[in-house]
C-alpha cells in the first residue's frame, strides 16, 4: 500500500499530514510556506509512494463554502498541471483548527507553545487524515 497526504490549505501556510504505509496510523508531518507547497509535494512524492491527496475542504455552519474556497481551487488547479496523475479527495475541515488547538491543550502544551499557528496547521491537517481514514 502506499501513503496518504493530508494538506490544510492556507494562503501563508499549510499543515500536512500523511499516512504511515499500512493507511493506519496520521501523523503530523510538517508545515510548509504556501509558495512553497507544490515543490514540497513534487519532492514528497519522488522519494516516497503516495496515492492520494486529501485536500480540506472548509465549510460553514450553515453547509456554504468558506471564502477561502477561492484560493484553495487556484491551488487544486495548480497542483492538477503539476502533478497530473495524483488523485485528490476533499475532506471537510470544519472545526480542525478549533480542534486542533483543543488538542494542544489537553497535550498540555504552554500558552506559548499554543501561540505557534505553524502547529495548528500540522494538527488540523492530522485531524482532517484521521477523520477520512475513520471513515473508510
Amino acid at each position: 500500500m502506499a501513503r496518504i497526504l493530508a494538506i490544510d490549505y492556507g494562503t501563508k501556510r499549510t499543515g500536512i499530514a500523511v499516512t504511515d504505509e499500512l493507511q493506519i496510523i496520521a501523523s503530523g508531518l510538517t508545515t510548509v510556506a504556501t509558495k512553497e507547497l507544490l515543490p514540497f509535494l513534487k519532492d514528497y512524492i519522488s522519494k516516497e509512494n503516495v496515492e492520494l491527496f486529501l485536500v480540506g475542504e472548509p465549510r460553514q455552519m450553515n453547509n456554504e463554502v468558506s471564502e477561502s474556497e477561492e484560493s484553495i481551487q487556484s491551488f487544486l488547479k495548480k497542483l492538477a498541471k503539476s502533478i497530473p496523475d495524483m488523485p485528490v479527495k476533499r475532506v471537510d475541515e470544519r472545526f480542525t483548527s478549533k480542534m486542533a488547538f483543543q488538542t494542544m491543550i489537553d497535550s498540555g502544551l504552554k500558552k506559548r507553545q499554543r501561540k505557534n499557528k505553524a502547529l495548528v496547521d500540522e494538527i488540523s491537517a492530522t485531524i482532517i487524515l484521521q477523520s477520512y481514514l475513520y471513515n473508510q
